[in-house]
């Protein structure tokens, strides 16, 4: 199967940086969009930020001009780079995947999670 894991999430205090990133293992062929979710305490899985295999990103308008994604199709790993953080930005981090896979029975298509990272901001 597929697995992703995250890496690189802390603690940090407001203004500082973090650099997260997810690798994808397993019999994958290729990987359509990749993504950066988050949840905080009591809220909703929001996403933050996706990127095609093309290279096209998407943002959360909450989040523009201060985190940039990017992935190296080559490692089937996804980053996100978080400047500037705020407070707010405090939440679970997950990567997300749309991944074309193969096996002995065939080849076949997933949307898979990884299993989240902290990231706190401080005041």
């Amino acid at each position: 199967q597929v697995q992703l894991v995250e890496s690189g999430g802390g603690l940090v205090q407001a203004g500082g940086s973090l650099r997260l990133s997810c690798a994808a293992s397993g019999s994958i062929f290729s990987i359509n969009v990749m993504g950066w979710y988050r949840q905080a305490p009591g809220k909703q899985r929001e996403l933050v930020a996706a990127i095609t295999s093309g290279h096209s990103t998407n943002y959360a308008d909450s989040v523009k001009g201060r985190f940039t994604i990017s992935r190296d199709n080559a490692k089937n790993t996804v980053y996100l780079q978080m400047n500037s953080l705020k407070p707010e930005d405090t939440a679970v981090y997950y990567c997300n995947a749309d991944v074309n896979y193969c096996s002995a029975y065939g080849c076949s298509n997933g949307d898979y999670w990884g299993q989240g990272t902290q990231v706190t901001v401080s005041s």
